[in-house]
């Protein structure tokens, strides 16, 4: 079970951080990562994490987004900052035994939680 949370209404320009917490009978995660679905748009994936630390983001939050976790804690985080509107979506985090499968079809998702950016 994944449990993510940190979302929110926000100006052009500020900062939010979203936290996501794995609970349960979890297997082989080696690999979490964040998604984002815009209003009528699809689900595109944000940026990813492996157990190593190795990173990864999208062109359209690189240089704005970090992703970071903590291995014993079960945790991610994904630092947003400088946030467009074009960033408003539900942001899902997600989990899978590895790195491809969380970039194309993750086995775990989180609920999702609501980031509004506006003015």
């Amino acid at each position: 079970q994944l449990q993510a949370f940190g979302g929110g209404l926000v100006q052009p320009g500020g900062s939010l951080r979203l936290s996501c917490v794995a609970s349960g009978n979890m297997f082989s995660i080696n690999a979490m990562g964040w998604w984002r679905q815009a209003p009528g748009a699809q689900r595109d994936l944000v940026a990813t994490i492996t157990n190593g630390g190795n990173t990864n983001c999208a062109d359209s939050v690189k240089g704005r987004f970090a992703i970071s976790r903590d291995n014993f804690k079960k945790t991610v985080w994904l630092q947003m900052n400088d946030l467009k509107p074009e960033d408003t979506a539900v942001y899902f985090c997600a989990a899978a035994p590895s790195i491809a499968q969380v970039t194309t079809n993750p086995r775990y998702w989180g609920q999702g939680t609501l980031v509004t950016v506006s003015s």
